[in-house]
This record gives structure tokens, C-alpha cells and sequence, in this order.
């Protein structure tokens, strides 16, 4: 008969926690314990029972495979900003050399038509540019007022929008444009309020929300510098 205060390993309920806290306290358990360790068997949700080695060498497999899965998606991802870099220096340099404004414009647009793409137009707002006659300059000139509810609509608090647009917004913004799918627009300038830039597919899928902007980012910050070369600012 035992004494009393005296247990053995049976009387002691032993839980997850309490199991988990010795292991922590004692992490030289299964060094310790290799041999008993080889000899376990787990529970395992497709294969029915498997050893404990066996079950970690495949949580271990799981974790390098994600593991090589995120490093393969940043090389890609990598590859991808350099590429576009390299296109995005080589349209700098060749708007740049554009000796008018008219020839700068039809030179973003075929780069647009070059991807594929219905074009891109560049629309400035009213109020920050020297756009009105007798200038030659009128036809890019959008008026703030009149752009406020396709921004309110459209873009609300970011700088950005892709996807479709309806007619009455088409013919503000791409008067001269036909059979336009879908968009993708970006607010020029450091607090978006130098003018809209505009690249148009005819497939309505083309653009759409959650795709990446930032060639539309590094566009829509450099064309305000390259247009001061001809249109004087307000």
C-alpha cells in the first residue's frame, strides 16, 4: 500500500501541455531517447500511421519545398523588375530625344501599340498647365471639374485604376478613341494632380483590378518633367 503523497507514473494525468513543457524543458529528450524515438509510430492523416522520424523528415521536405517555392517566385519577380527596368530606361531615353511635344506623344504611343495595346494618351488638367489658346496644346487639356466624378468613382483615394469604363467617361477622357475594352489610368505627377495618363486595350479583360502599376508609377512621375519641355506650367 502506498504512502500518502506518494505517486507513481500512472496516478500522474499528464496532458499536451504538460507533455509540450517537459519537451521544452528538456530538449535533449530524443538524443536521449533516439532508439524509442525510431520506434514510434504517429498518426498521419492520409497514410494511416507513420514513425516519428519519418513524420519529421516529411515535415522537414514541406518546409524546403515552400521554401523553394518563395525563392523561385522573389527570382521571378526579380527577373521581372529588371526587365522592366530596361524597357522603362529605354522609353525614358526615347521620349526624351523627341524634338516637339507632338512627336513625344505619337512615340509613347506606338511603345503602347508595340505591346499590343489600342495606345496611350496623356490628358493634363486645366489648372496646372498653360494649355488654353491660343496654344497648340488644347486638345490635352481636361478640366479638374469635369474629371472629379470619374476620379470619385473610379479611383477614390488611390492613384491608380485599371479596368473598364463606361461611355460618357470614354468620351471625356478618349474622345477620339473607338471600341475601347478597358483601361489603365494613373494620376501624373508627385500628388496626382498634374493630369491622367491613359493606356487602352480593346479586350475588356486586359486590365483589371489587382494587377501590379508600377511601370504606370514610374510613367506617370516622369512624363510631368518631359512635358515642362514645351507646355509651361501654371
Amino acid at each position: 500500500m502506498k504512502n500518502v503523497g506518494e505517486q507513481t507514473a500512472s496516478d500522474v494525468m499528464l496532458d499536451d501541455q504538460a507533455v509540450s513543457d517537459y519537451l521544452l524543458q528538456n530538449p535533449d529528450f530524443f538524443i536521449r531517447n533516439s532508439r524509442q524515438v525510431e520506434q514510434m509510430v504517429i498518426p498521419h492523416p492520409v497514410r494511416g500511421t507513420v514513425s516519428l522520424v519519418e513524420w519529421h523528415l516529411a515535415r522537414q521536405r514541406n518546409h524546403i519545398a515552400r521554401l523553394e517555392e518563395e525563392i523561385t517566385l522573389l527570382m521571378e519577380q526579380a527577373t521581372a523588375n529588371h526587365q522592366l527596368f530596361d524597357r522603362l530606361l529605354a522609353l525614358q531615353g526615347h521620349l526624351a530625344s523627341a524634338p516637339s511635344l507632338h512627336d513625344m506623344l505619337n512615340r509613347l504611343h506606338r511603345w503602347a501599340r508595340e505591346l499590343g495595346l489600342a495606345g496611350a494618351n496623356v490628358r493634363l488638367f486645366s489648372d496646372k498647365w498653360r494649355i488654353g489658346a491660343p496654344s497648340d496644346f488644347t486638345q490635352l487639356a481636361l478640366p479638374p471639374q469635369a474629371f472629379e466624378p470619374v476620379r470619385i468613382q473610379r479611383l477614390g483615394k488611390e492613384q491608380h485604376y485599371l479596368g473598364s469604363l463606361n461611355g460618357p467617361e470614354l468620351l471625356l477622357l478618349l474622345p477620339q478613341a473607338k471600341a475601347i475594352g478597358s483601361v489603365a489610368m494613373s494620376l501624373m505627377g508627385e500628388r496626382g494632380d498634374l493630369g491622367v495618363l491613359i493606356f487602352s486595350s480593346r479586350d475588356s479583360q486586359h486590365y483589371h483590378s489587382g494587377m501590379g502599376t508600377l511601370l504606370l508609377q514610374h510613367l506617370a512621375l516622369m512624363l510631368p518633367e518631359l512635358l515642362s519641355r514645351w507646355v509651361e506650367r501654371a
